[in-house]
């Protein structure tokens, strides 16, 4: 028997952790359209081309863009995958945490936000 991929088998755990992101901030977006669900997915999305571009690497897929290389077209796929997708989550995230405070502040919940702020 063939010993399993170890480097597989850590990709997609990390499949499923952002698989789950994705799914809460498809639904956080469908539920509410807000830029700050808006930006949470497009950072969840981001990372889900890290982790294909990861399963790609591990299946040795695509042999062609050398996989795992320093001055590979993967390597600079992950980097600025990684980059924008955490820097669009936590932003989205950060925007999310500064509409709470602003209705706490206000001393509103999120269901009588909305007609709050349509009567103005």
């Amino acid at each position: 028997m063939a010993p399993p991929n170890l480097a597989l088998l850590k990709t997609l755990a990390g499949l499923i952790l952002v698989g789950v992101l994705c799914a809460s901030s498809t639904l956080a977006l469908r539920k509410e359209i807000t830029w700050s669900s808006a930006f949470q997915l497009a950072g969840a999305c981001f990372l889900l081309v890290v982790i294909a571009s990861h399963i790609c690497e591990a299946l040795h897929l695509l042999p062609w863009m050398n996989w795992g290389a320093a001055n590979s077209a993967d390597h600079y796929l992950d980097l600025v995958s990684t980059i924008a997708g955490v820097t669009l989550l936590l932003f989205g995230l950060l925007l999310r945490v500064i509409k709470i405070a602003k209705w706490s502040n206000a001393g509103l919940t999120s269901s009588n936000a909305s007609f709050a702020l349509s009567q103005k």
